[in-house]
């Protein structure tokens, strides 16, 4: 016991989210922490972000140097998890920055984390501004109204799932969509035509429905472009692009729950 305490008193870790547009999103609390450490890794889509974060802290430390065209993603992040945690284990207090959420999307800074407290020392997470929350201020969306279900848009495919076409499906990094070697940085139209074909069983051909892509600047706005479901192969998508689809179906009342239901308030 007596070890691990010192252990916690040695190093820490902590990962923040940055948000998503450069300077605005970012809470005081993680600002703070950013501010007061004695290493940053930080992982941002730019070098814009890169140079703000450093601007906080001098001894800041990009994770981008771990990814390379055609290295396999999951060797990129566990490589990521070992340099923060070498820092931990020296004795630092060590944060993690990430673009959007840290613990959307971002395996990284869940790993680090759990394998930080199953040795002893502090860690948790400063929860961050993510696109799916920007998605719901930009496109008008209330998920509690219809409902909505998340998901990566190649998992959606390779794995068996009942679909609820009342309400939203929200499919994201629509970019990396059928690689399943994870060490692509871009696929092309015939992923997104399998995609598109596997979507075509659950809903109308011509079903609108949207490519979203959060702004990264306050200069900048949010990309919203609506098409048929049967033009989804041909559309342009970046890695990050969102691919949303609407309720294509009215929802059913289930009578003999309502009936149920009723009799709970009497």
């Amino acid at each position: 016991m007596s070890e691990i305490k010192t252990q916690q008193s040695k190093g820490s870790i902590v990962c923040v989210g940055l948000g998503m547009i450069l300077g605005s999103h970012i809470a005081p609390l993680s600002r703070q922490f950013i501010e007061q450490a004695d290493i940053v890794f930080m992982s941002a889509t730019d070098g814009m972000t890169e140079a703000w974060i450093d601007s906080m802290n001098s001894n800041s430390h990009s994770l981008q140097k771990f990814y390379a065209e055609g290295k396999d993603r999951r060797i990129s992040y566990q490589e990521m998890v070992e340099a923060m945690l070498n820092e931990v284990e020296s004795g630092k207090k060590v944060v993690a920055a990430f673009y959007g959420h840290p613990g959307v999307f971002a395996w990284a800074g869940h790993k680090v984390i759990e394998l930080a407290k199953s040795k002893g020392y502090h860690g948790h997470m400063e929860p961050g501004i993510s696109a799916e929350d920007c998605l719901y201020a930009d496109m008008g969306i209330d998920p509690g109204r219809f409902g909505a279900v998340h998901t990566e848009a190649s998992q959606f495919m390779l794995y068996q799932r009942h679909v609820d076409d009342t309400a939203y499906l929200i499919l994201w990094q629509l970019g990396f969509v059928g690689d399943l070697s994870m060490s692509k940085y871009a696929t092309d139209k015939a992923s997104r035509k399998l995609l598109q074909e596997l979507l075509i069983e659950y809903y109308p051909s011509n079903h609108e429905v949207a490519i979203y892509e959060s702004p990264m600047l306050p200069t900048e706005t949010a990309r919203i472009s609506w098409f048929p479901l049967n033009q989804l192969s041909e559309i342009h998508v970046e890695h990050f692009s969102t691919l949303v689809i609407p309720p294509a179906s009215s929802k059913i009342i289930d009578q003999n729950m309502r009936i149920k239901m009723q009799k709970l308030e009497k």
